[in-house]
């Protein structure tokens, strides 16, 4: 196997055939990943009740928190990787997953001792109440138990597109999904077990996804020298995880964060219908955003590698070509929910009459999907060229400076609605930002480039 394959890819071609052999598979890879959450609301939507939704909407935000552990060592690790590769750094490639199982493992029992201890009061605290608040509780503790695989799997696979190795990522999780969709239908359609069964599908998943990656890690196929069973603590190594992985750790608590204040809002000032209706909305706009994802997770290596190998323009073409693909794959489907959002959302809950007022709501919170690419490039680009602080900076900003105050003021003196227009204002300013922010670094890695030549010359 040419291990160096990839990196030559990464390095030497094109960046459109890059971005078309390395998003293709990632793109699918991430829609298999949503297709996750989709089908669980579809399950539990049709087969358990609107209420049962409505209580797993409550929950799902929590359940990020583990992804958000997973992502921290992922994109952390991922990263550190991606800038060894470029950098020819065999020590902190053989490291690199024995420092991330050791994180996983502090991390797996923390979280499984505090969702255990307190997911009633959790759920109370996402605004739940009476039977939504038995389902969230029910399927946010089972969820719980499988926190190592959500991890665990999660951050593997994210090494495995470190590499550029991005089929490989997608088969695992075609293999999760496949699982964890006939696992649902087995558990709550002909067992009828309810949002417990919808959990426990889940984590089934979980499990097989991150049996693929040890199998992938175990078998020697990866480009880097991997040891899928090593526990190591390498305080320089967890320094770099860390610094580099922390911003995605932020943006998934300040995601909680703004769940918090949106289901708050929608379960003072509106009804259990308005709370399902958003879970459904938030989780179809989450699963338009997977090929963005599927980018993302394309990028992050491209950027990575070229700029440990100090290639700056190319990183700086990188995140523009990948930005435009982002927005014309978004487009057409955009299109077809503007004009017919009953479609997407009779899907999850069928025989519901959608107002008019929850359509316009709908197309509020849809609004600005073709050019949210260019917030997501920029929280790939900073961590990877190592400047992981914009990225945090600008998910605390997000939720702190804007979303916590428009989700307590708005709703309470103008109705549910601005839940969704104050969503489509505030990524407005957050994308203006970001295209600021990024600006502002191209001009520093172009100077960095200039006087890297100018030594060279010299």
């Amino acid at each position: 196997m040419d291990k160096e394959k990839q990196k030559r890819l990464i390095m030497g071609e094109t960046m459109w055939k890059v971005v078309f052999k390395l998003s293709w598979p990632a793109i699918v890879a991430m829609v298999f990943y949503g297709m996750n959450t989709v089908f669980d609301a579809i399950f539990v939507g049709r087969y358990v009740g609107e209420t049962a939704l409505a209580g797993v909407s409550l929950a799902y935000p929590l359940t990020q928190i583990t992804l958000g552990f997973g992502s921290l060592i992922g994109v952390g690790a991922g990263s550190a990787l991606s800038i060894a590769i470029g950098e020819n750094d065999r020590v902190t490639e053989q490291r690199l997953l024995g420092n991330a199982n050791y994180l996983s493992v502090i991390m797996t029992i923390l979280f499984m001792v505090a969702g255990l201890s307190f997911a009633e009061p959790w759920i109370r605290m996402m605004g739940g109440e009476g039977m939504a608040l038995v389902y969230g509780v029910s399927y946010f503790k089972v969820t719980v138990y499988g926190t190592f695989f959500w991890i665990v799997g999660l951050a593997g696979n994210m090494l495995v597109r470190a590499e550029g190795k991005m089929k490989s990522a997608a088969v695992m999780m075609a293999l999760g999904l496949i699982v964890n969709i006939v696992s649902n239908y087995l558990l709550i359609v002909i067992l009828d077990m309810g949002v417990e069964g919808a959990a426990i599908g889940t984590n089934i998943g979980m499990f097989v996804y991150t049996l693929a990656a040890l199998v992938y890690f175990g078998r020697h196929m990866a480009t880097f020298d991997a040891q899928p069973f090593s526990i190591v603590r390498d305080a320089d190594i967890i320094k770099k995880i860390l610094s580099m992985g922390i911003p995605s750790l932020i943006m998934t608590v300040m995601t909680l964060l703004q769940a918090v204040v949106v289901l708050n809002a929608l379960s003072t000032y509106g009804t259990t219908s308005d709370i399902a209706f958003y879970g459904i909305v938030y989780r179809l706009f989450t699963f338009m955003l997977t090929p963005i994802f599927g980018l993302m997770r394309a990028l992050q290596p491209v950027v990575g590698i070229n700029f440990g190998a100090r290639q700056y323009e190319r990183v700086i073409s990188s995140v523009k070509v990948f930005a435009i693909c982002a927005t014309l794959l978004l487009l057409p489907f955009w299109v077809v929910m503007m004009v017919s959002p009953s479609i997407p959302l009779m899907m999850m809950l069928p025989g519901h009459g959608f107002s008019s007022f929850e359509v316009a709501n709908f197309r509020w919170f849809m609004g600005l999907l073709p050019i949210l690419p260019i917030i997501f490039m920029g929280m790939t680009f900073f961590p990877a060229v190592d400047q992981g602080k914009y990225a945090s900076i600008m998910g605390i900003v997000r939720q702190l400076v804007f979303y916590v105050p428009v989700m307590l003021i708005m709703p309470r003196y103008f109705g549910i609605h601005w839940v969704y227009l104050g969503s489509f204002v505030i990524d407005l300013l957050m994308i203006i930002w970001t295209a600021t922010l990024m600006k502002k670094s191209f001009n520093t890695l172009r100077k960095s480039g200039d006087y890297a030549m100018e030594g060279v010359i010299q």
